[in-house]
C-alpha cells in the first residue's frame, strides 16, 4: 500500500517532468536568437532608430549586372524571408496536427476525518486517475494531410514571393537604366546646345541674326537644366526603392549599367500559355487549396464517428478508521471508457455541405485565376511585341532620320538658309526621340520581367534583337 508521502513524491515528480527542466523556455532556432538580442540591444541603446538603418554596402555600389542584385535580393530581403519562415511555420503544425491530445491528470485527497468516502474495503484516502482521448480512426491522418496541405501552400506562396521580388528588382532596375540614359543624352544634348547657342551669338555680334536667336537658345538651356535637376531626383528616388528591395540603406550608390544586354522577346505564345498554367506558383498554391479542402471534407466526414477517452482509475485505501470490519485495506484500480455521442445530425450534415461547398469554391477561384494568367500572358506577350517593333524602328529609322535632319538644319542656320526656330525644334527632336527609345528600351525589360514572374521562370522561345541594332 503506497502512503500519502508517496502520493506527494509522485506529484512533484510529475511537475518537475511538465516543466520540463526549464526546456519550454530554450530557445530553438538561431534566427530568433539573433532577433531577441537585438531587440535587446535596441532597447539599451540610447538611439535605437540609428542602429535601424540598414547599412550602406560599398561593394554594390557603381554599375551592377541585374543579377549581381537578384541574388542579393533573394538572399536579404525580408519579405522573403518571412515567407520562408512561414513555411517552416507550416511544416511545425504537421506534427502537432497527427499528434494526440495531452492526456489528463485528476488528483482527489480526503485529508477531513470523518467526511470521507468509506468502503468495504476501507476508508479512501487519495483518487487519481489518467484520462487519454483517442480520436476515432482515420482523424488524425486527415488532421496531418490537411496541414501538410497548408505546407505545400506555404511552399508556393514562398516561391511567389520570391519571383515577385525579382520581378521588382527588375522594374526597378531598369527604370533606374532608364533614368541614368535619359541623364547622359540630356547632359550630351546640353553640350551641343552650348554650340548652338555659341553659334547664335556669334551670328548676332556679326549682325546676321537678331537678339531673339540667342535669347531662344539661352532659354531652352534653362529649360534643359531644369529637366536634368528633375532627373537627378529620379534617381535618387529609383536609386532608393532598389535599395529597399536590396535591404541596403538609400544611400548606397546603386548604378545600372550603361548599356543593357540584347533584347530577348519569346515567339512562342502556346508554350507561354502551357508553362504559366504549369509552372505559375499561385495556381499550384491554389491547387493545395482544393487539396486541404479536400481533406477538411474527409474531416467533416469523420466527425460521425465518436472519439472515445480511455481513463484508468487508482484509488489508496486504509484501513485506519475504517468503519467497516471487513476493511482489507486493498487499494481500488479501474479502467473505464467514455464516447461522445454525435446525434446532432444537423450540425454535422452542415459540416459536411461547409467543406464541400468550400471544395468547390476552390476549384473555381483556380479556374478564375488560370483564366486570369492566361490573359496576362496573351497582354505582357502583345505588349513585348509591340515595343520590340518600336524599339527596331526607333533605331533603324526616327533616331537616325532625326540627327540627319538636324545636322541638315545646324549646317543650313549656319549658311543663314533656315530660322533658329527650325533649329530648335529638330534639337528637340533628336532629344524627344533619343528619350523614347530608352524609355521603350526600359519598359521592353520591365514587361518582360513581369512576364517572367507571370510563367514562372525563364521565357521560352526567346528571339534576340542584336540585328535590329
Amino acid at each position: 500500500m503506497l502512503g500519502r508521502w508517496t502520493v506527494l513524491t509522485l506529484l512533484l515528480a510529475f511537475s518537475w517532468f511538465l516543466g520540463g527542466c526549464g526546456a519550454s523556455r530554450a530557445v530553438r532556432d538561431p534566427e530568433y536568437a539573433r532577433l531577441a538580442c537585438a531587440i535587446a540591444r535596441s532597447q539599451a541603446s540610447a538611439d535605437p532608430s540609428a542602429e535601424a538603418v540598414p547599412p550602406v554596402l560599398d561593394r554594390l555600389a557603381g554599375p551592377q549586372p541585374v543579377e549581381v542584385y537578384i541574388e542579393f535580393a533573394l538572399a536579404q530581403n525580408p519579405e522573403i524571408h518571412a515567407a520562408r519562415k512561414q513555411v517552416e511555420v507550416a511544416a511545425y503544425r504537421v506534427p502537432q496536427a497527427a499528434s494526440l491530445e495531452d492526456p489528463t491528470l485528476s488528483v482527489m485527497g480526503f485529508p477531513f476525518v470523518p467526511n470521507v468516502p468509506q468502503t468495504a474495503s476501507g476508508r479512501e484516502t487519495v483518487r487519481m486517475s489518467a484520462t487519454q482521448e483517442i480520436p476515432w480512426v482515420g482523424k488524425l491522418r486527415a488532421r496531418a494531410a490537411v496541414a501538410e496541405a497548408e505546407v505545400e501552400v506555404a511552399r508556393r506562396r514562398l516561391a511567389t514571393a520570391e519571383l515577385e521580388v525579382i520581378e521588382q528588382v527588375k522594374r526597378a532596375y531598369y527604370e533606374l537604366y532608364f533614368v541614368q540614359r535619359s541623364l547622359r543624352i540630356a547632359t550630351d544634348e546640353r553640350r551641343l546646345l552650348d554650340e548652338i547657342v555659341k553659334i547664335a551669338q556669334l551670328k548676332y555680334q556679326t549682325g546676321e541674326v537678331s537678339q531673339q536667336d540667342v535669347l531662344r537658345a539661352q532659354l531652352e538651356v534653362s529649360n534643359l537644366e531644369n529637366e536634368l535637376i528633375r532627373l537627378r531626383q529620379e534617381r535618387a528616388s529609383t536609386q532608393a526603392q532598389l535599395a529597399r528591395l536590396l535591404h541596403v540603406s538609400p544611400e548606397t550608390p546603386l548604378a545600372a549599367l550603361e548599356r543593357l544586354p540584347d533584347d530577348q522577346v519569346p515567339t512562342d505564345l502556346e508554350r507561354l500559355y502551357e508553362q504559366a498554367v504549369a509552372s505559375r506558383p499561385e495556381l499550384h498554391a491554389q491547387l493545395a487549396m482544393i487539396e486541404r479542402d479536400r481533406q477538411n471534407l474527409d474531416l467533416a466526414r469523420l466527425g460521425y464517428f465518436p472519439d472515445l477517452a480511455l481513463t484508468v482509475d487508482w484509488a489508496e485505501m486504509s484501513r485506519r478508521r475504517a468503519m467497516a470490519p471487513t476493511a482489507d485495506g486493498l487499494d481500488d484500480v479501474g479502467i473505464g471508457m467514455m464516447v461522445n455521442v454525435p446525434i446532432y445530425r444537423k450540425r454535422l450534415d452542415a459540416s459536411v455541405r461547409e467543406a464541400e461547398a468550400q471544395t468547390v469554391a476552390s476549384a473555381r477561384e483556380y479556374d478564375a485565376l488560370r483564366d486570369r494568367t492566361v490573359e496576362q500572358v496573351k497582354d505582357l506577350y502583345a505588349q513585348a511585341a509591340s515595343q520590340h517593333e518600336l524599339i527596331g524602328l526607333f533605331r533603324n529609322e526616327i533616331v537616325p532620320k532625326a540627327e540627319q535632319a538636324f545636322e541638315a538644319s545646324l549646317a543650313a542656320y549656319q549658311a543663314g538658309r533656315t530660322d533658329f526656330l527650325q533649329l530648335l525644334d529638330n534639337w528637340r527632336q533628336v532629344l524627344r526621340f533619343q528619350v523614347a527609345l530608352a524609355r521603350l528600351e526600359s519598359q521592353l525589360q520591365q514587361t518582360l520581367a513581369a512576364l517572367e514572374r507571370l510563367v514562372g521562370g525563364e521565357l521560352p522561345g526567346q528571339q534576340s534583337t542584336t540585328e535590329s541594332r
